[in-house]
């Protein structure tokens, strides 16, 4: 305890100053010098007890923290009575219980991280084996000429697939990592559209698929005019994929007050119930999902209009087609 020199000089002081006074006093008075000798020693005796219970309480908090440091976690609950130590206790206790959140955050982290590059191993090694079975194949001298022309045409096709996924996943990175800045504009609804949709025209087109909008003229909202395009584009291209020729597929909006409301129709296969909950998160592919389906699409939509303030539902019943509800809050410029 006396380690300590603010208790120690207290100490120091208070028998100086009970050296001089009491020589006074015994000058004056020999039974005054005894009352005093008393009232001297009983108030240094508080003085130490106070100090001791003080420097224990203090060591406490050492000890504590000591123990924190080297990895025990739920240890004793902090005080519920007044006093400055008791308020330090708790603003301690509150540190550790925050760091040990943060420390489980970090540790889910590293445990998404390590997943989710297992399965982007997976989404690469599937294609890349291919190609390279394809490529031995390539090398035979004998091998017919439509032959090649179809490995070739296989080869370009899983590069395609390969460069999506690669591209894909830069975004996604970008977007988790928060260094894009998303811009708050007032866009039209119908130039949002027509430009998430214009590299899927012709694709429909081969499938003879009819794509149909409907779009009131005038109608705006503001948001990022690039990224909000990217994300309703993966929505339609889900849309694409899993609705067979001669189906149709139909964007038409809304304006709901506070918010509007964007839908996307189609007539496919729809969604089994039991993939319904999951179709948003990133990887997960359903039992309807295409073999060239890597299962980022909807979970980069969804994530876009997230960080917008918006908000994505699916509705679908097996054989009926699916539905997909945007909701795309007005912001103030």
């Amino acid at each position: 305890m006396f380690r300590n020199r603010e208790l120690k000089y207290g100490c120091v002081a208070y028998t100086a100053a009970g050296v001089i006074c009491g020589s006074a006093v015994f000058a004056e008075s020999g039974e005054g010098f005894l009352w005093f000798l008393l009232f001297f020693v009983a108030g240094l005796f508080i003085f130490l007890a106070g100090g001791a219970l003080r420097y224990r309480k203090i060591a406490s908090l050492s000890v504590y923290l000591r123990r924190v440091l080297n990895g025990e976690k739920k240890l004793d609950i902090p005080d519920n009575v007044e006093g400055e130590l008791s308020i330090l206790r708790n603003d301690i206790y509150k540190l550790v219980t925050k760091m040990e959140t943060q420390a489980e955050l970090l540790l889910d982290d590293k445990r998404y991280l390590a997943d989710s590059l297992s399965d982007i191993s997976h989404q690469l090694k599937t294609p890349m084996t291919s190609m390279m079975v394809m490529t031995d194949i390539l090398r035979e001298e004998n091998l017919p000429a439509e032959k090649r022309e179809v490995f070739v045409r296989s080869i370009r096709s899983q590069l395609k697939r390969m460069e999506w996924l690669l591209s894909s996943l830069l975004k996604m990175s970008k977007l988790d990592a928060g260094t894009i800045q998303f811009k708050r504009e007032e866009v039209s609804v119908k130039a949002l559209v027509e430009k998430a949709v214009e590299h899927l025209l012709i694709p429909m087109e081969l499938k003879n698929q009819t794509f149909v909008v409907n779009i009131p003229e005038g109608q705006s909202l503001v948001c990022d005019f690039q990224w909000t395009a990217e994300a309703i584009s993966n929505i339609v291209k889900n849309c694409m994929e899993h609705t067979p020729e001669e189906g149709r597929i139909m964007i038409y909006s809304e304006n709901k007050g506070i918010y509007t409301q964007l839908v996307v129709e189609d007539t496919g296969e729809g969604i089994a119930p039991e993939d319904l909950p999951h179709i948003f998160e990133r990887f997960y592919k359903g039992k309807n999902g295409g073999k060239d389906s890597v299962g980022i699409g909807l979970a980069m939509a969804k994530h876009i209009l997230s960080i917008q303030n918006g908000q994505i539902e699916a509705l679908s019943e097996p054989g009926k087609g699916s539905r997909f509800i945007l909701r795309l809050y007005h912001l103030v410029l």
